[in-house]
């Protein structure tokens, strides 16, 4: 049967929908609001003299981007240097990034990502120091445990078949490969799927958020390389749930563009604070 398309259709094209003169106006859905983006952050500096040593470690940051982007390793900075205008100072300078992990144990590691990519201040048994890389070294220098089969308990579903093929994707990964990555949110599943994998995938030490359209709240499971990662929206909501067998998740890891845009961006705010 011939369709007659010699008509236009109706209720579209100019003049189909009322306008301003009718007291209607076109509603658009917002957009996402909120993402961080760099902002230079440069202090008030009285007698740029004082603050010499701060100066000295925000280009010996920068050169260690540079060479963190080179060769992927990560170097640290000590602040034993600093008296407390120059900490003060420091601290108003790199500012707050978007990254914030806590590696929980004996000595608990706290570290914040500043506005500069790949730059964390790390805080660890009372002792403050700066560290340049894709991420904090104590999130990726512990030996893990592994996956653990469990009994599947009644109402457990799809979790199992999950646990076998994460065991498998974990032995046959080798370092530096893609990650292998288990999207929840487009499996079916129930809430003992859910506590089954709790169980089985364990709890690392581990714990990264990282905020930009909403929140990103990344675990480390049993496994060293084994990570949880759930991405919320600006109302909390989750809206992506993911499993990833990886050294790091990217959300939380600079980039080797991070690093070299870091390092401009440094000798930049240095030499405005000259």
């Amino acid at each position: 049967m011939s369709m007659n398309f010699n008509r236009p259709p109706i209720g579209f094209g100019p003049g189909s929908q009322p306008g301003a003169e009718d007291g209607a106006e076109l509603d658009y859905m917002p957009m996402p609001s909120g993402m961080r983006a760099f902002e230079a952050r440069i202090p008030e500096i009285a007698d740029p003299a004082a603050i010499q040593p701060t100066l000295a470690l925000l280009r010996a940051a920068a050169e260690a981007c540079d060479q963190c982007a080179a060769d992927g390793r990560v170097r640290r900075l000590s602040l034993e240097s600093l008296d407390a205008v120059n900490r003060r100072v420091l601290a108003e300078t790199l500012g707050e990034g978007e990254v914030a992990a806590i590696i929980e144990g004996d000595d608990a590691v706290e570290a914040q990502e500043s506005v500069f990519a790949g730059v964390w201040r790390i805080r660890e048994g009372g002792d403050e120091r700066l560290e340049v890389g894709p991420a904090p070294s104590a999130a990726l220098s512990r030996e893990g445990g592994s996956i653990q089969e469990v009994e599947a308990e009644p109402g457990v579903v799809n979790a199992p078949a999950i646990v076998t093929e994460l065991i498998d994707a974990a032995e046959r990964r080798k370092s530096g490969e893609e990650a292998h990555v288990v999207n929840l949110t487009l499996l079916p599943h129930t809430p003992q799927d859910l506590a089954h994998l709790d169980a089985a995938l364990g709890r690392g030490p581990v714990t990264i958020l990282s905020r930009g359209y909403g929140n990103c709240r990344i675990e480390q499971g049993a496994r060293a390389d084994l990570w949880r990662v759930r991405f919320y929206n600006s109302q909390d909501a989750l809206i992506l749930d993911t499993i990833e067998i990886c050294e790091l998740p990217a959300v939380a890891s600079a980039a080797t563009e991070d690093l070299s845009d870091s390092a401009v961006r440094l000798r930049e705010v240095a030499e405005a604070m000259s």
